[in-house]
């Protein structure tokens, strides 16, 4: 056994006749915790708990609401090194049981009061097209392959940084490649630029669903004549829904319109759903998202069909912190095709948030 591993079950075996036959969050804390932590989770001095290594504020919501108890029970079962953190963290696995250290963590929740941060049990895995409903900070590389004669690769860059507890702003940039309609060759440039807020409206960590509302407002930067971009200005309100099920289970919801406030692009509307489940190597390892969403998109004139596409898709967690993200799908047509290829898909995702892109590999 690890020598922290040991001191840890040593001081909880010695403490244990004091609340015998009875799980006792707040007086767990105190005996497990509390030395490095504080009695009042805001962490001691360094001349108090003896190492210069920074230890987190729990009164912080900003940073205590962001991660699902999932993830805190690991770091304490395992130790700091299951998630890429200090080795200072030792494993309480050998001295405490599950329902213990799920009692700590439902005192640890207590140190954060403002009520208003989403949890992040929320924090479901992000799908390819479906806005999620929870408010993130971080940065995401969207790749599109196209199939049809235009070979088109468009590379968009994501930046979304949280306000708030319920606020986050976004930046879309997209770039790419296309064969040319005018000329031999291929083109490159600069698609549509959007801007976007999301704004946390509700959410019920019980009954296990969260709902937001936002909107994008997309400047016609791109090229029309070489189908970067659609030369209007649009504005497209939505609104995102996340249910949690069980067995790491979710449902993801996104109704959004497409308005259209200058240049000749038509208004549309569409409906995005998806289903999805989580799953880890072992009981603390690598996380694993099989995800199906379903698409459906119609434009506001008269007669207009209805189009239908399914993603499949895989997200993975790359490194062992799991703040770094691939998702890899494909988008099939499947109603109203007309010349409409399927897509490659994917995207690489990075909560900076957690860490440094190269920090907990």
């Amino acid at each position: 056994m690890p020598y922290k591993s040991f001191v840890a079950l040593l001081c909880l075996l010695l403490a244990r006749p004091a609340f015998a036959g009875q799980v006792d969050g707040a007086k767990l804390y105190e005996q497990a915790c509390a030395a490095c932590h504080g009695s009042d989770g805001r962490g001691r001095p360094v001349e108090d708990r003896g190492f210069e290594l920074e230890v987190p504020d729990f009164t912080d919501c900003e940073f205590a609401s962001r991660e699902p108890d999932s993830d805190w029970h690991a770091v304490i079962h395992e130790g700091g090194p299951v998630r890429a953190f200090d080795r200072m963290m030792p494993t309480f696995g050998d001295a405490l049981t599950d329902e213990e250290i799920y009692a700590i963590l439902g005192h640890i929740r207590t140190f954060c009061t403002n009520k208003n941060w989403p949890r992040g049990e929320f924090n479901v895995p992000k799908p390819l097209f479906t806005e999620k409903a929870f408010p993130e900070d971080e940065t995401v590389f969207n790749l599109t392959l196209d199939t049809d004669d235009s070979k088109a690769v468009i590379i968009e860059t994501v930046y979304e940084k949280r306000f708030g507890p319920r606020g986050m702003t976004e930046l879309k940039v997209p770039f790419g490649r296309r064969e040319s309609e005018r000329n031999d060759g291929a083109n490159l440039g600069v698609g549509d630029l959007s801007l976007g807020y999301k704004y946390a409206l509700y959410h019920n960590l019980e009954r296990g669903h969260a709902f937001s509302i936002g909107g994008e407002a997309v400047l016609p930067t791109g090229d029309k004549k070489d189908a970067f971009g659609s030369g209007s200005t649009k504005l497209e309100p939505y609104a995102a829904f996340v249910q949690l099920l069980p067995g790491d289970a979710f449902i993801q919801t996104q109704a959004l319109g497409e308005f259209a406030v200058s240049g000749t692009a038509e208004d549309e509307v569409a409906i995005r759903a998806l289903i999805g489940r989580t799953f880890t190597e072992g009981e603390f390892g690598r996380a694993w998202s099989p995800m199906v969403e379903l698409l459906a998109s119609r434009e506001l004139v008269s007669r207009a069909d209805i189009a239908v596409d399914l993603v499949p898709q895989m997200q993975v967690a790359l490194n062992t912190r799991q703040h770094v993200l691939l998702n890899v799908g494909v988008r099939v047509p499947v109603a109203n095709r007309q010349d409409r290829k399927s897509q490659i898909v994917l995207y690489l995702l990075w909560d900076w948030f957690d860490g440094g892109f190269l920090d907990g590999w």
